[in-house]
């Protein structure tokens, strides 16, 4: 983890936004007896529809990459990728009975006790957020949810019986997540699902609050960042992007020379700068200041290269267009400013707008139409994007209406 801020990595499969095709097919059981009513939906988005009475489905979508999710209580959940930029053949999917859901021993073991209201508790405010739309989300089946914890790895994970129900009144949206995996070691989490986006009911006044949140969570945010990237329209949407680099800081003490420190200032009564002896010998002192310097942080950063060119952040291959960039890219949403409950927010020295940082984990990412990363694990986000988690997230076929 850098800079004490938490990572989130997210499967994010994506969008595109050009001209509509159809995906059609049927959904049968083992037997080839039809399932009516299942459901199908492309991931991250407001797009799905259900079976017929015949299994069969269609769904008219834009041209893109997307993940074809078809789901049925007591079947296992199918994944199909599907690229509508080539011709789709008819689908013809079985799925298989579910009698393994999850682990018995998991679900035997679970009880909704004090330590399982805790691991709840730390879980949505991770998986959901601290923003103030994060207040705004309610989990409505908290239940289905189990949790284990690894003493060996201090790792807490969490796994659910079904997708998860979440309302969201802040953006007006009703979300089911299938949660795939979920993972908290130390301060680094990481967590894969599919969501489904579907747009709650309410009067006029709700729908003009849910319009303004869905606004100002998009301004700024990575999708808004890919989007405006991809058109070279980074300066006109309110963005500033330097280049920099990373350096272990060689002033911060080694742990060995801290752990002495605090060895010398314990025998001799010390607690931080404060005496509690008369001694005033050198050797106290450097302790001390060892003990100061230990809070300085473990990398330094170096900017080297303001305003960059787009030529420094993208490059095209076989049709896609790729962020490639070398080091740290520092990016600043200057439209809006941090929220007040933002963890590193200087009060005293607030910043002119939101500020994250980016860098690449593999070569490249694949950038999406729709404003998303292809492949989201070759990058990783902190600052400001790194504090907005899935509270904030919106449908990759959402797109921005402005008064």
């Amino acid at each position: 983890m850098k800079n004490g801020l938490i990572t989130l990595m997210l499967l994010i499969i994506t969008a595109a936004a050009f001209s509509q095709t159809d995906i059609k097919g049927n959904i049968t059981d083992e037997r080839n007896e039809p399932l009516e009513a299942a459901s199908i939906y492309l991931n991250n988005t407001t797009l799905g529809t259900v079976s017929d009475e015949k299994g069969n489905f269609s769904l008219k979508v834009k041209k893109g990459n997307y993940d074809l999710v078809i789901s049925y209580i007591g079947y296992k959940t199918k994944y199909i990728k599907i690229n509508t930029n080539k011709k789709i053949d008819f689908l013809n999917i079985q799925l298989i009975l579910d009698d393994n859901v999850l682990d018995e021993v998991v679900l035997k073991k679970t009880d909704y006790n004090l330590k399982w209201k805790n691991n709840l508790y730390t879980f949505k405010k991770l998986f959901l957020g601290r923003t103030m739309l994060a207040s705004k989300c309610k989990i409505l089946n908290p239940k289905v949810l189990h949790f284990n914890f690894d003493k060996k790895t201090a790792t807490l994970s969490a796994v659910a019986e079904e997708p998860l129900k979440i309302k969201h009144d802040g953006l007006g949206y009703l979300i089911s997540y299938d949660l795939v995996s979920f993972s908290l070691k130390g301060n680094s989490l990481k967590y894969v699902g599919y969501t489904k986006f579907e747009d709650l009911k309410g009067g006029k006044s709700k729908q003009k609050r849910w319009k303004k949140n869905r606004l100002k969570a998009y301004n700024g945010s990575v999708m808004h960042f890919v989007r405006s990237l991809r058109t070279k329209k980074l300066k006109k949407e309110g963005f500033v992007v330097n280049q920099f680099r990373r350096f272990i800081n060689n002033e911060k003490p080694s742990k060995l020379k801290i752990r002495a420190a605090r060895e010398l200032v314990k025998k001799h009564r010390i607690v931080g700068s404060n005496k509690k002896t008369l001694s005033s010998s050198k050797e106290l002192d450097d302790a001390i200041a060892f003990l100061q310097s230990s809070k300085l942080l473990k990398f330094k950063d170096s900017l080297y290269k303001k305003n960059v060119s787009y030529r420094n952040m993208i490059a095209k291959s076989k049709g896609e267009i790729l962020l490639y960039f070398s080091d740290f890219l520092n990016i600043t949403y200057l439209n809006e400013v941090e929220e007040v409950n933002y963890p590193s927010k200087d009060h005293e020295n607030p910043s002119n707008g939101q500020i994250s940082n980016i860098t690449l984990l593999g070569k490249y990412a694949v950038l999406d139409p729709s404003g998303a990363i292809v492949n989201p694990f070759n990058v990783f986000v902190e600052g400001y994007w790194g504090f907005e988690s899935f509270a904030n997230m919106l449908p990759t076929d959402y797109q921005p209406i402005k008064d």
